[in-house]
């Protein structure tokens, strides 16, 4: 049926009535081409003057709110509301989008500026806190985010003559910012006495730190730096709302009506008042002005634009009206001419000619309008009010013909007769009055029977009926004049409309959803003659049907531009255009008609680039001609990959696990197994679910996935290598242009995406952050440098990355629908493609965003699903394949032609240098010449083609090929039954490797004497594998039904097998012939044993809760074991083959006696005495301990003993194996735990000699082999096995600093209460209330200004007349006395080889010059410092870094943060905000210098590496959950670092924007605890030395520990220093004073012989905060706040700095005549301090806190 598709015609915007100058300002500019740029609605409109022609820029989805012009006058960038608004940056001159900017302001963009050379962009969110944020818009990356004001900002500009400083102004405020790093700092403009505190509404920069503003009161404010110098009064005499400079000077404009220009000095020019001029009227309100040479525009608060010349100042040109404030309802069109008429709640008529698209009539009213209708004639124009009157003029002078009032509500339709004699009334109290036109509109007749307001009204073409719609969606019919309803079916047949404007009714069902109620369609307007429909709903969206549209859910196109709700919509009277009019943002679209002849000439206007997805051309129900989705891809598309529990849910899971775990583990567990696994070979292909993911490497080895492994064949050798990196299934993988790096998407809440090299088998990086649920296409760009990535959320959302640094370029909504593939263009790194069901997309990168268009398919196709995409050669040119076996050949958008390749889909292409090869569902590989024309070559994938050499067998013919690849003279091939072949270019194929079809695998045997397991899946086969060197399918038979599980007799001749349909059949090990079969269960058989011995038994468990027992020689029942309450899960034989155990899914442990089956009960203590044959229960006292923590969300699956019952294996349904120590007794037992199956493990089975671990994935289908490497073979090679579920409970050692500092909480001087208020408004400084105006320009989704502060107290007005005020000169720091070491280490280090130090106290940096004494500060800290650290790197000489605590982290100036300064002329380089909520409590530089280190008190302990150049942060991740004290680079890395603190110690490496770390293995030495580190210290050759708690220093080769020097110190260990010049290491810690000991000693490289250092402080035990080496010298900070310099050669020590220890320092006092002063605190000491040698003096010990001059004299 017609209707069901889109009609072939098509509007497009032609001209846009209006300009947004309400609630908006500063939106209207010239460009470089002297056209005019403004926004309406959601639209950009670019208006030539010359020529009269507008063009329109429409990516944007909602109202836009703010508009800024780059300084070069060619790009635009424009902000909109919404839930999610973003920013547009385009170019006026083609109106194309350059950038998108998103996903970080909410509400609004209120508003934009450029930076004067346009890189950067400011903008400002109308969220709660007003966000500030700095974009780099070129990229699409947010530099800088800070919270902007508690009230709204109204403007916000960058400083033109100052690098990297900002001004914003708004209610109350304004406020001067600097960028730095990350930072954006604001201070607070001081109004002071000159001006009154009040909102500022707009500002502008000039030179010597000038800044001129705007304020609500007219005046303008000139400020200074920060501070107001100067008002200009009465410049305006309301508030001024635009402020404009150009070369000239300034211009400002205001809501007084006037214009002003002002020279660069602000000096006046001269004044334009707009209310005085011919087009003026009173209550002209002037809301955005631009300067630019002679010419002045002004855009006002009513919609119109003025052009003035300045000569000519007294005639503006009025080049652009529209309607002002009020909704918008009323719309007529002429009958005869080419005329809309309009009206609106503005209370304002208005006639528009839409060929000159100018307003030619305008005439205001008494009470808003709200329907409108002319006269057939054209003479009478109808108004309907809403106060329920309705008014006729005379069109040709708009006067009064009569006016009418006989309704008390509005007036919603009015609709004139086709003869001309009535006037139909549609009032909001449901009822529809006839007036006759000739009789002075005198009442003729009225329909009752609606209930509900009137919304809608057509006549018959005779006049003799009226049809109304109402409110609730209700039809009626009457018949005319006199009101009679019409209910007849005989006589409703005979009606012909001559108009339809209604939305019910059987013609227009098409034009709603399928679900929908029914009031959000406006309205309607039928064309008869093009035979379609156009119609306006409450979404903003115009849409074009075919008419009449009879079913539901039809299709239609859509146009979007209007913001809110269209109200109207009208075909001119000769069908030429469309007029469509917005409610809310009060505009007036024409749209050009242009019908399907046309459209041949017209391919340009094909799809149009948007942004979001909703510019669908078609609607969303299924067109008819679309063929039925093939098996395969149906399947496919059901697939979902949620998961229960995702592998990043397992930690919190933890967490809430942790008390009943405390409980249950106060007994001593068993250590974990000495054993270790390591993965061998895996037999398996993902290819059912996914494609295009089978590759050649460099070195011709093959790389593919399976299950949560990236597996690397090597063909030659049989081998596999396998990247582990990875825990969840893998969807897809794509190789490096250059293949020696592959990319991998998985599964997971946070999926992300590996890029791994194929050589070294190690992470490159790790993307995520951005997608959901799972990665299902990846691609590489062809420069390698980009990766384009889709994922499987609802929307499939695509993102572009640049890898090696790992961050986001860009990001978009793809599809509703399943994409299956994304391609980068080879040519333009900046184009993609995207193919999927219905779906073919060609996408540009704009910025942070990407624009789509849809493949055009025109007349030549339908739009087919696209399985797979490649390029051609040229940029243009791409080939998709179809799920209907056909190529498709696009040109830019466009399809060119399409080509039969395949029966059944084509599922993977790929493009050689001269041609193509396809592979599809047909099992045939095609090759191609270049353009498709002709197929040069077929390979059928037979069976009679394997060569001799293949590794297994084909199990059918012509397999679905799901992924092919060209290399080293073969043809790859991968199939959907999970085998990959090799296809000789002469025809022979090699099978490589092959793993189980689509379905569960959960039956696995291993056989009793030889090295082979077999397998039996839920895909109907029953397969044989040999485990050693061959690694290949012996055999494999197929079975009528699926089967779980199989089982060897004992001798291995025979082999059973349990079927699903509860049948079981015993097969000949060898040639799997039938011995016997037996079918007494209806249910699947889960279980089936021989009995050990003679096998003379076989015990066959089903799902009816059964275990049958048979006589293998008579081959009869002897006896059924019954009393299981569940399905049996799990049996196992006794030694002796008289007891069985059984296990169900009720978590029942039963025993029952053969072969009779009767039950029997044991005690536990008992079952363990007995000897069994075979243990893979999961159940009883024995293997307590394999249950996880969390067992209540994870079943333990399948279990196995090795032989000599030493180690017992287990699978589990989060995909882990682990080994465990046999018997596995008290709960939570320790073990080792592999990941590789993504999903649950459905069987383990260990070989005969336990050399191998057999391991079956139930849903990734994968068989994998595991080595056992025992004990002794350990030394060797340390396998990595993820630790324990849970940390040592041993405690990790006490001591009272540790656990002080551990427990310090850090008050943060911005919580602190203040005793006085801080903020507030002084009473004679407080503004009256803001204006009417200003409480209206306030954009929706904004709060009123609120102030916090406490209520001020009235001022005292002090009399001071007669005193002389004394300057006051501003104070400068000159001396601090103290270092702070209580609580921070590694914070004192030389400068300038040894001449000074630099260390911190309360919340200064301090340079310290040894030989003076003299000392400079560094004061930009704001709060506490915590931490220091010095930039090693040469280039970057006497860089420092410190951290201070901090509030929350809003990014605000109160937030934590790391500031890199010069300690030589203190300028700040960088200020890194950071999310670390409380504090940074450790930094460190890289060995380039480029990156930092920083460590949070948050309660996770972020550990974030900075690219503190920038300001950018690369990563970021918890580190631990208890406190971790110093995080250290490597002193030869940019990637690796080391944390240690409480019980952890971790070895960290940064990979693209992903932490990954390794916990430190204490595994090879015996009885070695985790103990709590103190400090951190490098060595050669990967070791690294960690000073503990205890006093010990452990070495530690990669993470695993290798020694431990015992006794390094007798306290803690609690600084460490790594010389890098020449690898000597300095330890400091507690200890007392001793002939041979010392706090400090210096170690050689390798930490074997050390030299001890005494300080002779005369304390009684040393403790030492921090260490650092220099020339010759040891420089040591210690925890009673003094700084000691050792000579290493004579050991001597000289004190450079002390002060108070701890405690509040309370007492204070000077001495009277000379420069002494006294102080004492709670430290318990007085100290009497010399200013002007800058020394302490004396101390005296074990005093209270007060002191004064009285008690003390000094001592000279």
């Amino acid at each position: 049926m017609a209707a069901r598709s889109a009609p072939s015609c098509h509007l497009r915007l032609e001209w846009v009535y209006g300009y947004r100058g309400h609630q908006c300002r500063n939106n209207l500019y010239y460009t470089a081409a002297k056209e005019i740029v403004y926004f309406v609605a959601g639209v950009g409109v670019v208006y030539s003057p010359r020529e009269h022609r507008q063009k329109f820029y429409r990516g944007h989805s909602d109202d836009i709110i703010s508009l800024a012009l780059h300084p070069e006058r060619v790009l635009v960038a424009t902000g909109q509301v919404g839930k999610e608004p973003y920013i547009c940056v385009w170019d006026s001159y083609t109106v194309q989008t350059v950038s998108v900017l998103k996903d970080v302001h909410t509400h609004g963009i209120a508003c934009l500026a450029f930076d004067l050379d346009g890189q950067r962009l400011v903008s400002v969110g109308l969220d709660s806190k007003n966000a500030v944020c700095v974009w780099d818009w070129k990229r699409g990356r947010m530099l800088s985010m800070a919270p902007g004001h508690t009230d709204r900002i109204f403007d916000i500009s960058w400083d033109l003559y100052q690098p990297n400083k900002l001004v914003s102004c708004g209610v109350k405020h304004i406020k001067f910012w600097s960028l730095c790093g990350n930072a954006l700092t604001p201070k607070r403009g001081v109004f002071g006495k000159t001006g009154d505190l009040q909102t500022i509404l707009c500002l502008a920069c000039a030179r010597d730190e000038l800044t001129y503003s705007g304020a609500l009161n007219g005046d303008i404010y000139v400020w200074k730096g920060i501070n107001l110098i100067r008002t200009i009064q009465g410049a305006h005499t309301a508030g001024i709302f635009s402020m404009n400079s150009c070369e000239e000077g300034f211009a400002t404009g205001g809501r007084d009506g006037c214009i002003r220009l002002w020279d660069l000095t602000f000096k006046p020019i001269t004044v334009i008042d707009l209310r005085e001029t011919e087009q003026g009227y009173k209550g002209l309100s002037v809301r955005s002005v631009c300067w630019r040479g002679d010419h002045i525009l002004v855009g006002t608060q009513d919609s119109e634009i003025f052009e003035i010349v300045v000569h000519e100042r007294n005639k503006p040109f009025l080049i652009m009206q529209g309607h002002c404030e009020g909704e918008l309802w009323a719309l007529a069109v002429h009958p005869t001419k080419p005329l809309a008429v309009t009206g609106s709640d503005d209370r304002s008529v208005r006639i528009w000619s839409l060929v000159d698209h100018a307003l030619i009539a305008r005439c205001n009213m008494e009470e808003p309008i709200r329907c409108a209708a002319v006269n057939v004639d054209g003479i009478h124009l109808a108004l309907g009010m809403k106060d329920g009157s309705f008014t006729v003029l005379r069109v040709r002078d708009m006067t009064e013909v009569v006016h009418i009032k006989d309704r008390k509500e509005a007036i919603h339709e009015l609709k004139y007769s086709p003869d001309g004699t009535y006037l139909a009334v549609g009032c909001n109290d449901s009822s529809v009055d006839i007036y006759g036109v000739a009789q002075r509109y005198k009442k003729v007749g009225e329909c009752v029977g609606s209930l509900s307001f009137i919304t809608h009204l057509d006549w018959s073409s005779d006049s003799r009926y009226l049809q109304t719609n109402d409110g609730s969606g209700k039809r009626f019919l009457y018949k005319m004049p006199g009101g009679k309803e019409v209910t007849s079916k005989e006589e409703i047949k005979g009606m012909h409309w001559a108009s339809w404007t209604c939305v019910a009714g059987l013609e227009v069902n098409g034009i709603w959803p399928k679900y929908s109620d029914i009031n959000d369609i406006n309205s309607v307007d039928g064309n008869y003659v093009g035979q379609v429909l156009v119609t306006a709903d409450d979404y903003g969206v115009v849409k074009l049907f075919r008419y009449p549209c009879l079913r539901k859910g039809a299709k239609f196109r859509k146009y979007i531009g209007h913001s809110a709700h269209v109200t109207n919509v009208r075909w001119s009277h000769d069908y030429q255009w469309v007029i469509s009019i917005g409610g809310a943002d009060h505009s007036v679209f024409q749209w050009k008609f242009i019908p399907e002849r046309k459209l041949k000439d017209a391919l340009h206007i094909a799809p149009q680039e948007s942004l979001a997805e909703s510019n669908s051309d078609e609607s969303d129900s299924d067109l008819s001609d679309v063929p039925e989705l093939d098996s395969e891809i149906e399947l496919e598309t059901q697939l979902t990959y949620h998961r229960q529990v995702y592998k990043e849910d397992l930690p919190q899971l933890k967490e809430q696990c942790k008390e009943k775990q405390k409980s249950a583990t106060s007994k001593r567990r068993e250590r974990a197994p000495g054993n270790s696994i390591r993965l061998h070979f895996i037999h398996g292909y993902r290819g059912y679910d996914c494609r295009s993911n089978l590759f050649y490497t460099q070195i011709g080895e093959i790389v593919y996935h399976v299950a949560a492994v990236g597996v690397i064949y090597n063909r030659q050798q049989n081998t596999q290598r396998f990247y582990l990196g990875h825990d969840d299934d893998i969807l897809c993988l794509a190789i490096h242009p250059l293949k020696d790096y592959v990319a991998t998407g998985q599964v997971g809440r946070d999926p992300s995406i590996h890029v791994w090299d194929t050589e070294t088998i190690k992470p490159l990086s790790i993307l995520k952050g951005y997608h959901q649920y799972g990665i299902c296409a990846v691609d590489f760009s062809a420069d390698g440098k980009r990766l384009a990535s889709v994922g499987i959320d609802d929307n499939h959302t695509i993102v572009l990355w640049d890898w090696k640094k790992g961050e986001k370029l860009s990001v978009t909504r793809g599809s509703k629908d399943k994409i299956f593939v994304v391609k980068m263009n080879p040519y333009v790194p900046d184009k993609l493609i995207t193919a999927g069901i219905k779906h073919m997309k060609f996408w540009r990168r704009a910025g942070g965003g990407l624009l789509g268009r849809k493949g055009y398919v025109g007349t030549l196709g339908k739009n087919d699903t696209m399985m797979c995409v490649v390029y051609g050669w040229t940029e243009e040119m791409a080939f998709s394949g179809t799920s209907t076996g056909d190529v498709c050949i696009w040109r830019d958008v466009f399809l060119v032609k399409t080509v039969k390749a395949h029966d059944g889909p084509v599922f993977s292409m790929h493009a050689l240098e001269k041609g193509f090869v396809t592979g599809g569902k047909d099992g045939v590989v095609a090759l191609w010449d270049d353009s498709f024309e002709r197929c040069l070559k077929t390979y059928a994938i037979k069976r009679a083609d394997l060569a001799p050499g293949s590794k297994g067998l084909l199990l059918e013919d012509n397999p679905s090929i799901r992924a092919i690849s060209l290399g080293h003279g073969h043809i790859l091939v991968g199939t959907k039954n999970g085998e990959i072949l090799e296809v000789d270019k002469s025809g022979p194929i090699t099978l490589l490797v092959q793993g189980h079809m689509e379905g569960e695998v959960w039956g696995l045997a291993t056989h009793p004497y030889l090295p082979i397991c077999a397998t039996v899946s839920d895909d109907k086969t029953l397969r044989i594998w040999d485990l050693s060197p061959s690694h290949c399918m012996l055999a494999v038979r197929k079975l009528k039904k699926g089967g779980r599980c199989c089982c060897f007799s004992p001798d291995g001749k025979a082999l059973a097998v349990g079927l699903n349909d509860g049948s079981f059949l015993m097969a000949n090990a060898d040639t799997l012939e039938d011995l016997v079969s037996f079918h007494h269960r209806k249910d699947i058989i889960s279980d089936i044993r021989f009995s050990p011995g003679s096998g003379k038994y076989v015990a066959v468990a089903s799902h009816d809760s059964f275990v049958d027992i048979y006589n293998v020689t008579s081959s009869k029942r002897v006896g059924v074991c019954k009393g299981a309450t569940s399905y049996i899960t799990h049996i196992d034989w006794d030694s002796r083959g008289k007891l069985l155990q059984v296990n169900t899914g009720a978590k029942e442990q039963l025993f029952f006696e053969a072969p009779r089956g009767k039950k029997q009960s044991i005690p536990s203590v008992e079952v363990e005495k007995i000897s069994w044959a075979t243990w893979t229960s999961v159940l009883g006292l024995c293997c307590e301990g394999i249950w996880p923590v969390i067992g209540e969300i994870t079943d333990v699956t399948a279990s196995c003993l090795t032989s000599d019952k030493m180690v017992l294996a287990t699978g589990d349904d989060l995909g882990f194996v682990k080994l465990f120590r046999y018997p596995a007794k008290g709960k939570f037992g320790k073990f080792k735990k592999y990941v590789a199956h993504s999903t649950h493990v459905t069987n383990v089975r260990w070989t005969y000699d336990d050399s191998m671990l057999v391991t079956l994935g139930g849903a990734d289908m994968s068989l994998m082999v595991w080595t056992n490497e025992v004990e002794s073979h350990r030394e060797k090679k340390c396998c990595d096995s993820e630790e324990s579920d849970i940390d040592s409970e041993e405690d990790g050692g006490y001591d009272s600093d540790v656990t002080r500092e551990n427990e310090i909480s850090y008050t943060i001087r911005a919580l602190s209460t203040n005793i006085r208020p801080m903020f507030g408004v002084k009473p004679h400084l407080q503004q009256k209330e803001p204006s009417v105006d200003e409480r209206q320009g306030v954009v929706r989704g904004s709060r009123p200004p609120v102030s916090r502060a406490p209520p001020q107290p009235e001022k005292l007005q002090s009399n001071n007349v007669g005193k002389k005020k004394r300057p006051v000169e501003d104070l400068v720091l000159e001396l601090a006395f103290g270092y702070r070491g209580r609580d921070c280490r590694n914070n004192v280090h030389y400068l300038n080889d040894g001449d000074d130090i630099i260390y911190h106290t309360a919340s200064v940096g301090i340079l310290h010059n040894v030989a003076t004494g003299t000392q400079s500060f560094y004061q930009e800290h704001n709060d506490d410092i915590l931490c220091l650290t010095v930039n090693q790197h040469p280039k970057f000489i006497n860089i420092v870094a410190t951290g201070q605590v901090g509030d929350s982290a809003d990014m605000s100036a109160t937030a934590p943060s790391v500031h890199i300064w010069d300690a030589v002329n203190k300028q700040t380089l960088s200020i890194l905000r950071c999310s670390h909520s409380k504090g940074v409590c450790s930094v460190s530089f890289s060995a380039t210098g480029k990156l930092l280190l920083s460590v949070g008190l948050d309660p996770e302990h972020t550990v974030t590496i900075w690219r503190w150049q920038e300001g950018a942060k690369i990563a970021s991740r918890g580190g631990h959950n208890q406190r971790i004290f110093v995080a250290e680079f490597r002193p030869d890395s940019d990637t690796q670092f080391v944390s240690v603190g409480i019980k952890h110690v971790r070895f960290w490496t940064l990979a693209g924007r992903a932490l990954l770390s390794k916990k430190g293995l204490l595994s090879p030495l015996e009885d070695a605890r985790m103990q709590t580190m103190l400090a951190v210290a490098f060595g050669a050759n990967n070791l690294t030395f960690t000073g503990t708690i205890s006093g010990d220093v452990c070495v530690w080769k990669d993470h695993i520990l290798c020694r431990v020097v015992a006794r390094a110190h007798n306290g803690p260990v609690f600084a460490m220093y790594t010389t890098l010049r020449d690898g000597l290491i300095v330890t400091g810690g507690k200890e007392r004073p001793s002939k041979e000991g010392g706090a400090v000693k210096l170690w050689d490289q390798e930490l074997r012989r050390c030299r001890a250092f005494r300080l002779e402080t005369g304390q009684v035990t040393d403790c030492v905060r921090s260490v650092c080496r220099g020339k010759g010298k040891i420089l040591v900070g210690t925890r009673n706040s003094e700084i000691i310099e050792v000579g290493e050669k004579n050991a001597a020590c000289n004190i450079l700095v002390n002060g108070h220890v701890d405690g509040p320092i309370w007492g204070l006092a000077t001495h009277p005549s000379r420069d002494f002063f006294l102080s004492a605190a709670e430290d318990g000491t007085v100290r009497l301090w010399d200013i002007a040698d800058k020394v302490e003096d004396a101390k005296q010990s074990e005093f209270g806190t007060c002191c004064s001059d009285s008690v003390l004299q000094p001592r000279r």
